[in-house]
């Protein structure tokens, strides 16, 4: 493994786990950070590996320029990753990291690299295209949308000097999202599990049952109680879903 791939600051490994036989690349939701799966991190550590990605335009990142379509963020996250292939990967991602992480995916799985699965949280699949514009809105109709989906900036935004350091990465990852359009190609290899809140505004039902068409793997779709952001009190059972998939399919117990 490249030696200086713990120092690279797209990747954070909050509990490094060396001797796990499979990582989990955990990818943040619109405005999100790499913070915010550390607890997932912390609950699966020594088992799984997790690596948590960081994208430019945030936190101790603010200063970079932020990315503001997939197909970059997705070639850049991909080149990153290549150090840490030597063990086997699971892929999750909420709401717009799940969209980026099937680019991902199928960016390493173009390489000859075997996904051990694909957890795609909080979104539909990317062939069922809906038209969004918030990343045209205005900052204070802006931050409405975020506070109408209760997710973790909710609170920051209540601060104004908060506010400015981080609408800028929200506006840019929005755009990134509402912006994406899938292409047509080969669906992926891995098993894919889509996870959704019964209740989340931005994905159905139905929605989500067609990330069934995005791969030539097993195909399970999970339901929890919640909004868009239904992983933050469903977390604890999250984590022992992904736990038991990754077991699965690593044949480990």
């Amino acid at each position: 493994m490249n030696a200086h791939a713990d120092e690279d600051l797209w990747i954070r490994r909050f509990h490094p786990a060396p001797e796990a036989a499979t990582r989990l690349v955990c990818l943040p939701h619109a405005g999100g950070s790499a913070s915010f799966y550390f607890p997932v991190s912390r609950a699966l550590a020594p088992a799984i590996d997790v690596l948590a990605v960081q994208y430019p335009g945030r936190q101790d990142r603010r200063t970079e320029p932020c990315l503001d379509n997939i197909a970059d963020l997705a070639d850049e996250v991909t080149e990153r990753l290549l150090p840490w292939t030597d063990r086997p990967l699971a892929i999750f991602g909420h709401s717009m990291g799940a969209t980026l992480a099937f680019e991902v995916a199928l960016r390493l799985e173009q390489r000859d690299i075997t996904l051990q699965a694909l957890f795609a949280s909080g979104r539909r699949a990317p062939s069922r295209h809906r038209e969004e514009t918030a990343h045209l809105y205005d900052d204070a109709a802006l931050v409405r949308e975020i506070k109408a989906l209760n997710g973790t900036e909710s609170q920051t935004l209540d601060d104004e000097e908060m506010l400015r350091a981080v609408l800028p990465a929200i506006r840019s990852d929005y755009r990134a999202a509402e912006t994406y359009r899938y292409q047509p190609g080969p669906p992926l290899n891995c098993p894919v599990y889509a996870m959704i809140g019964e209740s989340d505004p931005k994905v159905s039902i139905d929605e989500a049952r067609s990330w069934v068409d995005h791969t030539m793997g097993s195909f399970e779709l999970q339901t929890y109680p919640g909004g868009h952001f239904y992983l933050n009190a469903q977390a604890p059972r999250i984590i022992a879903a992904i736990s038991q998939a990754v077991s699965a399919t690593s044949g480990t117990v």
